[in-house]
Order: structure tokens, then sequence, then C-alpha cells
């Protein structure tokens, strides 16, 4: 081994600080990573976390017998909300008054479009989900054109006097037929169709009907309801249709049925309730076999 010769000083390193000041650093950046984290917090994950614990707890409690239900020891970060009270079901009387109601509309809307009914222009029809009276386009509008014509105005005015009165969502559909248009007001049979629709409900606000009742669609010519292949079939689908939401369904009537040994359930009130479990057969005395 080489001995140092005499005089020479040996080389001091002046950037040993650069070791020190790259750990600080480094732990500097892992404080903030875990003060962010903790700041971060995944709601979902959260509560995984808190049901695991609780079920395990639940079941160390349930192997030792205890008739103590250990509570969630995290408590939810999830905001208390009171739900709405719910509505009271519809008794029978009323679902019959409401019955009523749509039905005697549907007869005035039939009397002030009668005209238009008898020479198959419009289509008045009733089901369990409310009216639809459909109306082609012909009567309400010129070809390739949104604005109601003077008769198309008058026998609108007639259908919202009938509906103003009613608290039914009305909702107005605009269709057409698979013949393309491209002008600068209509690029396509969408703005047509959309046009079209809010038209009428312009009409029916100022006669009356309120605004939060009624809702303008356009489906262009994605609803047929004719083939159009044929020139009466693309007449036909060249439509708006109002469809007034006063849905009427038969309510089934239940009852709580209890039986010995059955536990509460509950069933129509035509269905027979279930019979009550036989009692159990006496023992009987059997010779030893020999």
């Amino acid at each position: 081994m080489a001995r140092r010769r005499k005089g020479e000083e040996e080389h001091e390193n002046h950037e040993r600080w650069l070791v020190s000041y790259a750990d600080f650093i480094t732990l500097l950046f892992a404080f903030f990573v875990v003060m962010y984290s903790l700041s971060s917090l995944n709601e979902g994950k959260y509560r995984i976390m808190s049901d695991s614990v609780v079920s395990a707890f639940r079941n160390i409690s349930s192997n030792k017998d205890s008739p103590n239900i250990i509570s969630s020891p995290i408590p939810s970060i999830r905001p208390h909300v009171t739900p709405p009270p719910s509505d009271a079901p519809e008794t029978e009387e009323a679902r019959k008054s409401r019955a009523e109601r749509v039905k005697n509309m549907a007869e005035e809307i039939r009397k002030v479009l009668a005209p238009l009914v008898a020479d198959g222009q419009v289509r008045v029809t009733e089901g369990a989900f409310g009216i639809t009276v459909e109306i082609n386009a012909s009567v309400l509008f010129a070809p390739g054109g949104a604005q109601l014509g003077a008769d198309a105005v008058r026998a609108l005015r007639a259908v919202a006097e009938v509906v103003a009165g009613a608290e039914f969502p009305i909702t107005v559909e605009g269709h057409t037929d698979v013949t393309p248009i491209a002008t600068a007001m209509f690029p396509s049979n969408w703005e047509l169709s959309a046009v079209r629709a809010s038209s009428v409900v312009r009409l029916f606000v100022d006669g009356g009907v309120k605004p939060s009742r009624l809702t303008a669609a356009g489906y262009g010519d994605q609803r047929p309801v004719a083939d159009n292949a044929t020139a009466d079939g693309r007449a036909r689908n060249r439509r708006v249709t109002i469809m007034i939401e006063s849905r009427v369904v038969e309510a089934e009537v239940v009852k709580p049925v209890k039986a010995s040994g059955v536990t509460d359930s509950i069933l129509p009130a035509d269905a027979a309730p279930p019979a009550p479990p036989s009692a159990p057969a006496e023992p009987q005395a059997v010779s030893p076999v020999r």
C-alpha cells in the first residue's frame, strides 16, 4: 500500500450538504402527499371499510353469544336527508272520479274537433296512459313550414280550452316522413319536427295552459306509424301528437294475512289465505323387529 506523501492534503468534499438537502426534500414531499391523501377522502372506500369493520365485530359478538349489537364505530359522512312525505294511496272513489274526468275530456276534444275527426284528419284515442290526439300535419302547417294556419289556430285554441282546467301533463310530439329537408331554417327533419311541436306548445300557453305542464319533443322520421313507401303512408307519418298523460290504473287492493306459524305477508284481496300448518301426528307404537 502506497504511503501518502507528506504535504499532500486530503481533498475535502464541499457538496456533502446536497445529500441532506435531498433527504429533507423527499421527506417534505412525502409529508404533503400524506396530507393530501387525508384531505381527499373517498366516500365509497370509506363506507366499505366501515361496513367491513362492523361486520367483523358482529361476527365476533355472535360467536361469543352476546346479545348486544355493535353499532357502526365510524359515523356516516353522508348528510342526512329527510325523505319527502309519500302521497296517500288513491281511493277507489278518487280513481273512478279521475277516470270519469278523463273520459269527459276525451269527449270534449272529439266535439271541438268533430269536423276533422269525421274527415280522418284527427284521431282521438284513450288508453291506460291517457288521451292521445293525433293531428295530420297538413291541417296545421304548410308543406315544409312550421307556422300554424288560421284554421289550425282556432282548432288548437279549442283544445287548449278543454285541457286548461286539468292538472295532467301534456307532451306535444312533432313527426315527419322520410323525405329529407334542407333549408336555411330547417337543416333536417329533426329541426322541422321540433319547431312544429314548439309552435303548438306556444299556442297552448297563450290559450291558458300552464307552461309547467307542457313538453315539446321532435322525433323527425324516427317513429313512423305507416309505411313511408306510399304517399298515403308518408302523409300519415307527417303528424303532431298531443299526449295528455292522465294515467288511470286500477290499483290492486291488498291486505295483510297472518296464519298460525306463518309470517306476515301481503296478498291480493281475492287470494285465499294460506292454510295453517297441520298438527304433527302423534307417534305410533312400533313393535320391535325380531
